[in-house]
């Protein structure tokens, strides 16, 4: 008698495809964007290129939001990234898995830092 586990199998992981390709290809683009915008201000900017240049590049709160909402998109890129790469070539599902939250952590980490060094809080 043939069983029939087609129907009920599911397939872990090939979902993520399409999503994920999309979602590199989003934040890959809103980085670029972003440094063009950066680029402009700066190239734009009166005055020899130091640390008050800078400060007044990102100055105002629409920048300051601009920034964050780009680290935001440079962190999950970072995570779709590190992800794939540890699913094909970290077959121990341990040590996958302790690397993932490691990564998670410090990515988490690199946000709440950013968002300190933006608003300084």
């Amino acid at each position: 008698m043939a069983v029939n586990y087609g129907a009920k199998r599911t397939v872990v992981g090939a979902h993520y495809g399409l999503r994920d390709w999309l979602v590199q290809r989003f934040t890959g683009g809103l980085m670029a964007v972003f440094t063009l915008i950066v680029l402009a201000r700066v190239l734009f900017a009166q005055g020899p290129i130091g640390y008050d240049l800078w400060a007044g590049v990102f100055a105002p709160q629409w920048m300051k939001a601009l920034t964050f909402a780009v680290i935001v998109a440079l962190i999950w890129h970072a995570w779709v990234g590190v992800r794939d790469i540890l699913m094909d070539y970290v077959p121990p599902m341990g040590v996958r898995l302790l690397v993932q939250v490691l990564s998670i952590i410090w990515l988490v980490g690199c946000g709440g830092w950013a968002l300190q060094v933006l608003w300084r809080l």
